[in-house]
C-alpha cells in the first residue's frame, strides 16, 4: 500500500500563541496539482475577537518603544526569515510558485522588512513639523499611531503581499490583525512561527488563516479596530469592509499593487495608519530672553 502523508496541521497565531480555532473546524486547500497543503484552521468569529482583544492589549507596551528598539525587532525578523529561507521557497513550490520566483520572492519578502526596519527611527523626522505660528506659542504637528489595524491580505500572493502590508503598520508602532490569503495560506502562518522568534511581543501581530468572507464582517464592525488594510482585488469585498467601517469611523486603505515591484514598498504606507496630532506649547519672555515652560 502506498504510504499515506502526514500533513501538518498550521494552527492560528494570537498573542504571542499558537492556539487552534477554538470552533475545532479545519478546511484542506489544494494547489493546481490537486495535491493538499495541510490541514488549516478555519477560524470563527470568536478568533477574530480574541484576536483584536490581544492586538488591543499590546498597543500600548508596542507604541512606548523607543523608535530604535522597533527597528531593531523588525531586523530581526528579517533575521529569522533568512534563516528559514528554503522553508518559505518550499512552502511557495508547493502553493505554485516555481523555484525562480519562489527564491525572488522571499529575498524580496527579506529585504522589505530590512527597508521598514530602516523607517521605524526615521519616518517621524519627515511627516512630522514644527509650524509657524503668529503667537508666542511653539506649534508642533507630530505622528502618532491610530491603534489596533485589520489586514486583509492578498489572495494572490502567499508571503511578499503579506510582509508588504503588515511591517509598515508595526513600524509605525500599531498591532495588527491578520487575515491571511484563504488558498495561499502556508507561508502566513509559518511567518508567524518567524515572528514568534523574533522578539516581537506577544499580540503585536496576530494572524488567523480561513474563509474571508466569515471574517470580514466581524473585523471591519468590531468597535476596537481604527483602521482596516486591504490587498485583494475584489471590489465587493471592499466595499463590503467600507460600509461596515462606518459604524465607528474606521479609515480604510485599499491597496491593489504588483507586490513585487519598487512601488509596493514606501513612507505612504507607514504615513497613512498614522494620526497626525497638533501640540501649541506656548512661550514666556522674561527680560528680553524666550523661554517654554
Amino acid at each position: 500500500m502506498e504510504r499515506l502523508e502526514v500533513l501538518k496541521t498550521y494552527k492560528i497565531y494570537i498573542g504571542g500563541q499558537f492556539p487552534r480555532t477554538e470552533s475545532g473546524r479545519y478546511y484542506m486547500p489544494v494547489n493546481k496539482a490537486g495535491k493538499a497543503l495541510g490541514n488549516i484552521c478555519l477560524s470563527s468569529r470568536k478568533d477574530v475577537r480574541n484576536a483584536v482583544s490581544a492586538a488591543r492589549k499590546a498597543f500600548g507596551g508596542w507604541s512606548e518603544r523607543t523608535a530604535f528598539n522597533r527597528g531593531q525587532i523588525l531586523y530581526r525578523i528579517a533575521e529569522m526569515l533568512e534563516g528559514r529561507r528554503s522553508q518559505f521557497i518550499e512552502e511557495l513550490i508547493l502553493q505554485g510558485s516555481t523555484k525562480k520566483a519562489a527564491e525572488e520572492e522571499v529575498n524580496l519578502a527579506i529585504d522589505r522588512i530590512v527597508y521598514y526596519a530602516g523607517w521605524c527611527d526615521k519616518y517621524q523626522a519627515i511627516v512630522s513639523s514644527v509650524n509657524p505660528v503668529a503667537s508666542s506659542h511653539f506649534n508642533f504637528s507630530v505622528a502618532e499611531p491610530m491603534g489596533v489595524v485589520g489586514v486583509v491580505a492578498p489572495e494572490n500572493s502567499s508571503l511578499i503581499g503579506l510582509v508588504s502590508l503588515v511591517l509598515p503598520a508595526i513600524c509605525g508602532g500599531n498591532t495588527v490583525v491578520v487575515l491571511a490569503a484563504e488558498h495561499l495560506p502556508l507561508c502566513a502562518v509559518t511567518f508567524a512561527e518567524v515572528v514568534n522568534s523574533s522578539d516581537v511581543p506577544g499580540g503585536v501581530i496576530n494572524i488567523l488563516t480561513g474563509s474571508n468572507k466569515e471574517m470580514n464582517p466581524t473585523l471591519s464592525t468590531h468597535m476596537d479596530v481604527n483602521a482596516l488594510v486591504y490587498g485583494g482585488n475584489d471590489s465587493a469585498a471592499l466595499k463590503e469592509l467600507q460600509e461596515n467601517a462606518v459604524l465607528n469611523v474606521k479609515r480604510v486603505f485599499a491597496y491593489s499593487n504588483n507586490w513585487a515591484k519598487a512601488d509596493a514598498q514606501g513612507l505612504h504606507f507607514v504615513s497613512d495608519l498614522q494620526e497626525i496630532k497638533t501640540t501649541w506649547h506656548p512661550i514666556e519672555n522674561i527680560g528680553g530672553a524666550t523661554s517654554s515652560y
